[in-house]
């Protein structure tokens, strides 16, 4: 591919996908041109963050250096692009690690663009679509990417995945744990080989019986395990079972990976060659597949794909939220009446509370969402609601998003505990609270779920205050609503915020 900068075209052309895997970061840098994509420019730095990783799932200091090192690379490359074009993944190791909010923060000194750390299930979900856009097939397929920290798995038709899941084994952290220092031995690969069996335990039922015509690998694992089959000239194109089992014949009659000599493997994929071809071996055994083609596209071109669809307005998380919807039969006429409310509030608050497009939609689909969990019991239902949010797959949601609408719907009523309210990474606490503020209120003011109860209203936020402008007439006529904006001033309270409703009436001393 020919070595493009992006001053080569204007920025405004340009959308840019970087992956922060667990072997290597990845940046892809593409054009949308009469709604396809052409790829531009690809750089590919090896890091091994997964190496650094111990058994408290704890990242090291010197893994995470060598993470910031590439980051301040990438952005090099990346800075005449504005931040809506970019988007940033990040995979198995940061989301696993218990110190990834430190990794996180240091990168925003340096790296002007945000880091989504995803699930396994929506990397799956992405590598899918990735390997669906480049190249057609009528069938269903099973695709299987192997990286430095995880595994993930996808059987799909055409754009549809049917089953996504994500199991903990990489090349790297197999290396780590089974291969110390390059050692290879017979008893070193069978240990491998049956932990990843062990992985595959939960999956292969339901895969095997949901069935797939053609079996597809990607990335670089898989990649170089098909050179070394197409330079020993045993095919051309496809990786069979009986491939996998000659190479480990072959890998085994060496004690060191360093003193691996084969055709198609490059030095710096020498060490992770074992570990890789264990993984793989599990999979063909435990699937039962016969043979595997290697198409050369996987997370990064599933993100430039989908925000090549999401700059053309078709925002997956719309259809998420849509699934979730008829899956738990919400209400659509009171989620309506609630987002109705929602705009008015946002309209009249953002600019003074700063508060963008992107919080505008999270706020509507929280609409949609907050009573999900009617599904388990009407009685604390936020917490239900929530629950399910922080457990459920939602495609198109990075981990954070999928966090704030949790606890967004987990403090949509009753008090709110700022001490369990977790800390963000890509948005600020204040503004999690002002729209935390706007969505409570929008709820409140339509709990009697009917059409003609909320009147035309006006609202001033400033700082830590929001003023509600409602008629004085309309909390003569609700007295019990009434009441519950006075309870709800205490609540925001606790939450460092002020509601001021003028023409509230004080409670009575009477009793």
């Amino acid at each position: 591919m020919t070595h493009l900068t992006p001053n080569a075209l204007s920025a405004a052309e340009l959308i840019a996908a970087v992956d922060l895997g667990s072997n290597s970061f990845h940046l892809v840098i593409a054009r949308i041109v009469d709604g396809a994509l052409q790829l531009l420019h690809r750089e590919k730095q090896k890091v091994q963050l997964a190496d650094g990783l111990d058994e408290q799932q704890m990242l090291s200091d010197e893994a995470m250096q060598r993470g910031l090192s590439v980051l301040r690379q990438f952005a090099e490359t990346l800075k005449d692009m504005p931040p809506q074009a970019v988007r940033v993944i990040a995979t198995y190791t940061l989301r696993r690690a218990k110190n990834s909010a430190r990794f996180l923060q240091q990168a925003q000194a340096i790296f002007p663009f945000p880091i989504e750390v995803i699930a396994g299930q929506e990397e799956a979900r992405l590598i899918y679509q990735g390997v669906a856009h480049f190249e057609t097939y009528t069938g269903q397929r099973l695709v299987i990417d192997i990286g430095g920290g995880s595994t993930e798995f996808a059987i799909g038709v055409d754009f549809q995945p049917l089953k996504l899941a994500s199991r903990n084994m990489g090349c790297v952290s197999f290396a780590k744990f089974f291969f110390q220092k390059g050692k290879i031995s017979p008893k070193r690969f069978e240990r491998a080989l049956l932990l990843a069996e062990q992985e595959l335990e939960n999956i292969y039922t339901g895969y095997k019986a949901t069935g797939w015509q053609q079996a597809v690998g990607t990335s670089g694992t898989i990649k170089t395990i098909k050179d070394i089959v197409s330079g020993l000239g045993w095919h051309p194109h496809v990786i069979r079972l009986e491939h996998l089992e000659k190479l480990q014949q072959l890998l085994l009659q060496v004690d060191q990976c360093e003193d691996l000599n084969l055709p198609g493997l490059t030095e710096d994929r020498k060490q992770l060659l074992a570990p890789g071809l264990a993984i793989l071996l599990a999979s063909f055994r435990m699937l039962g597949i016969d043979e595997m083609v290697y198409v050369d596209a996987a997370l990064r071109e599933g993100v430039l794909y989908e925000m090549s669809d999401r700059l053309q307005h078709q925002d997956i998380r719309q259809h998420t939220i849509q699934s979730l919807i008829k899956r738990y039969a919400i209400d659509t006429e009171q989620a309506g009446r609630v987002s109705q409310t929602v705009e008015v509030l946002w309209q009249q608050s953002h600019e003074a509370w700063q508060l963008g497009e992107e919080w505008r939609q999270l706020l509507q689909f929280a609409c949609y969402v907050y009573e999900i969990g009617l599904q388990i019991n009407s009685s604390s239902v936020q917490r239900h609601s929530a629950y399910i949010l922080n457990n459920a797959n939602l495609p198109g949601f990075n981990q954070e998003q999928q966090r704030v609408l949790a606890s967004l719907v987990r403090y949509h009523r009753r008090k709110i505990k700022p001490d369990d309210v977790s800390a963000f990474y890509l948005y600020r606490q204040v503004d999690f609270y002002h729209a935390l503020t706007i969505f409570r209120l929008a709820v409140l003011l339509n709990q009697k779920r009917r059409d003609d109860i909320v009147p035309t209203f006006n609202c001033i936020a400033q700082s830590a205050e929001l003023t509600l402008l409602l008629p004085e007439s309309w909390y003569q006529q609700h007295t019990v609503l009434a009441a519950d904006l006075r309870t709800e001033q205490q609540f925001l309270k606790r939450a460092g915020l002020t509601l001021h409703c003028p023409g509230l009436p004080e409670l009575s001393d009477e009793n």
